[in-house]
């Protein structure tokens, strides 16, 4: 199947402007000059078939990504989508848009998915100097797009940039990226029900440097990939170790922040558990060897007489967006939901026990082993509670309830 765009409808001039690599800021100003268009007046730009944003030019040349409403049917992708893992799907596009030593990020453009060229001595390469988010878009049964609660992800990664001494992306770029990156990719967007298209925001030093300090140059770049289930039992329960020798994060590191550098400390850790039987590593704080961190890439929440506990954000673990939809979906539904120190010692004597997550959403866990300990929930089925949170989240999720919450953003 062809995996370019179809232009037919275009003028030849634009059409072959948005070829790979695809200059945002160019083709509206193109646009502009060719409509004899004011600084002060407005562009939009529609395209056809599987790539149809529009593009905004406003008297401060900022280039917005809004979603225009079109006829005609998408084609999609073909792939076995009953049997989407959660793997990388090579898609048609990438979004890059770069920041030099002004702090400041201009003009954004959508490139062929692909390998990107780094110096040897770039920031994120010798001292890790980098953040990423994650986060999904699903389609609507009537064919459309949501995004589930985009500007979380923007504040995080601004509040993750301050941390590791980057600038960031304002709110408003943030979100016009992934739209137009989302929208360039529509026809990877699963089916209703079959899955979503993982979208995979990363800030990078990419500047070179040499001894150690901030990159003088940093990369803004999303990707995007359809997706499953991540852990392959789907909705079913999973087992995990608890870890005694590993440490995710310890207090004043970095554990609060979803940087690049927090994911390579656990593959040791995740890798042992995984050869043991388990499906994933429990991490215990490092002062007191004790009290619940979270899973390797996912927080971690147990039930005791309804009552709904998780660790509390204080700076060693992430402060996870479905972790935040979780406990306010909870709370709607009546569960008192604590958010404290839990120890190892609660864990094992829960009711319920489950994991949140944007790939995960929620995964119900089946056993705990501890100190060669084996405790199992719910005779290893999945526990009402996580059943009914995963419910009501995905329904939200993928516009199949009523989102009273104003928690998602249609985009076309």
């Amino acid at each position: 199947m062809e995996q370019g765009l179809l232009l037919p409808r275009l003028r030849p001039d634009l059409g072959a402007m948005l070829a790979s690599p695809f200059p945002v800021a160019p083709l509206a100003a193109a646009v502009r000059r060719r409509h004899q268009f004011s600084s002060a007046s407005s562009l939009k730009l529609q395209h056809q078939h599987h790539f149809m944003p529009t593009l905004v030019l406003g008297a401060s040349s900022t280039i917005k990504c809004e979603a225009s409403v079109y006829e005609e049917a998408v084609e999609t992708a073909e792939l076995d989508w009953d049997n989407l893992g959660f793997g990388l799907v090579p898609t048609d596009y990438m979004y890059i848009m770069k920041c030099s030593q002004n702090g400041i990020f201009t003009e954004g453009e959508l490139r062929q998915y692909g390998p990107i060229e780094l110096s040897p001595s770039s920031g994120v390469l010798n001292y890790g100097q980098g953040l990423f988010e994650g986060l999904k878009a699903y389609r609507k049964e009537d064919g459309s797009i949501l995004l589930f609660r985009p500007e979380e992800n923007a504040l995080r990664m601004r509040m993750g940039a301050e941390r590791m001494c980057m600038p960031s992306p304002t709110v408003e770029q943030f979100l016009d990226a992934i739209k137009l990156t989302v929208l360039a990719n529509k026809r990877w967007v699963p089916p209703t029900g079959k899955g979503s298209l993982y979208i995979r925001p990363l800030l990078i030093g990419s500047g070179a440097v040499l001894g150690l300090s901030p990159a003088p140059e940093y990369t803004f770049l999303i990707f995007v990939s359809p997706v499953g289930n991540y852990f392959k039992e789907g909705l079913a329960p999973i087992n995990l170790v608890v870890e005694n020798d590993f440490h995710r994060a310890t207090p004043g590191g970095t554990g609060g922040v979803k940087t690049i550098g927090n994911y390579a400390s656990v593959l040791k850790a995740q890798k042992k558990a995984k050869e043991n039987g388990y499906s994933d590593a429990l991490y215990l704080d490092s002062t007191h060897k004790k009290y619940l961190e979270e899973v390797s890439s996912c927080n971690i929440f147990v039930v005791k007489n309804k009552v709904i506990s998780t660790p509390e954000i204080k700076g060693t673990i992430l402060p996870g967006i479905t972790r935040k939809s979780i406990i306010d979906v909870a709370r709607g539904q009546g569960y008192q939901v604590e958010e404290r120190a839990v120890s190892v010692e609660e864990l094992l004597d829960a009711d319920e026990v489950f994991c949140t997550g944007t790939a995960v959403v929620v995964s119900p866990v089946g056993s705990i082993t501890y100190l060669g300990r084996r405790v199992e929930y719910g005779n290893k089925g999945v526990g009402t509670v996580s059943q009914e949170l995963y419910s009501a989240l995905t329904r939200l999720q993928m516009g199949l309830a009523e989102d009273i919450m104003g928690w998602t953003l249609q985009i076309n």
